[in-house]
């Protein structure tokens, strides 16, 4: 199985995207910490002792498939998070969430996702990779659709968050979010609880992207119907996991989680939420 995962990622890290960072995003801060190189194909972030750095996508999206590839900091990353996310904006805003909580040279970054409907999030589940993700780039990917959230990491499901709206759980589908990404110091938690700080000696720490594809629907496209000039793939308005798919995932989620909020029983001493029960996978 992990031969083919391999095999899988090697696959989808020579996958050509169409997407310009000078066309499709704007640096919001951290002023030359974040550059676009290569006439528009690359992207980098960094963050030092003074400021980190982030951007974020010209367009809204409404649904759709958002894939980027990142390499991580590498080296002695502890203390730093870069995040990935889709979010609106305002108190009851809805967010989808990648972020990468760095670590100390040698031991693994932890992968943390989370979903926000109508300004309530609280649903994380964390993960290892199986792979170093400081050494090539991997591709990040959210599925958006009416029916459900698929989080994949080259292409290979890692998470899904079904549409629970008839138990009462909210779900982001009104909403149209930016996408956002940023490095910052978070070392009052994001290693081992904050107990390891940043070693501000090894900045700057930088990230790298590129890659960038939306087959998405924006805020001032209709989701109900495709023009006839439109030949973007729109499988992913009807994506669900095949059994090939969510075996994977099972895989993914014995071997790799290391945090699920539906099986955090300290947490939820009076019950786990409705969307939690053993018939859904989240």
């Amino acid at each position: 199985m992990l031969f083919f995962l391999l095999l899988v990622t090697s696959l989808v890290a020579s996958t050509t995207f169409a997407g310009n960072f000078y066309n499709d995003f704007d640096i919001t801060w951290g002023g030359p910490r974040a550059k676009i190189l290569n006439g528009g194909q690359l992207l980098t972030l960094s963050l030092d002792r003074a400021s980190g750095s982030g951007f974020q996508s010209k367009k809204e999206y409404l649904f759709g498939r958002i894939d980027m590839q990142l390499k991580l900091v590498a080296g002695d990353s502890s203390g730093t998070v870069t995040a990935y996310y889709l979010s609106s904006q305002g108190a009851t805003h809805d967010e989808i969430d990648f972020e990468f909580l760095g670590n100390v040279s040698g031991q693994p970054y932890i992968l943390h996702t989370n979903v926000f409907a109508q300004g309530k999030g609280g649903r994380e589940q964390q993960f290892y990779l199986w792979f170093d993700p400081t050494r090539n780039f991997h591709t990040y990917s959210i599925v958006w659709n009416p029916q459900r959230i698929i989080f994949l990491v080259d292409n290979i499901p890692i998470r899904e968050f079904n549409n629970a709206e008839k138990l009462g759980v909210p779900y982001p589908k009104s909403q149209p979010m930016r996408i956002y990404s940023s490095l910052w110091n978070a070392d009052d938690w994001a290693t081992r609880g904050g107990l390891v700080k940043t070693d501000w000696t090894k900045a700057p720490f930088t990230a790298y992207y590129r890659n960038f594809n939306a087959n998405a629907c924006t805020s001032a496209t209709s989701c109900s119907s495709t023009t006839k000039n439109d030949l973007r793939d729109d499988a992913w308005r009807t994506q669900e996991l095949d059994a090939w798919s969510r075996r994977r995932l099972r895989w993914v989620q014995k071997n790799y989680m290391i945090y699920n909020y539906c099986s955090d029983l300290k947490r939820f001493a009076q019950g786990v939420p409705p969307e939690c029960r053993p018939s859904r996978v989240h």
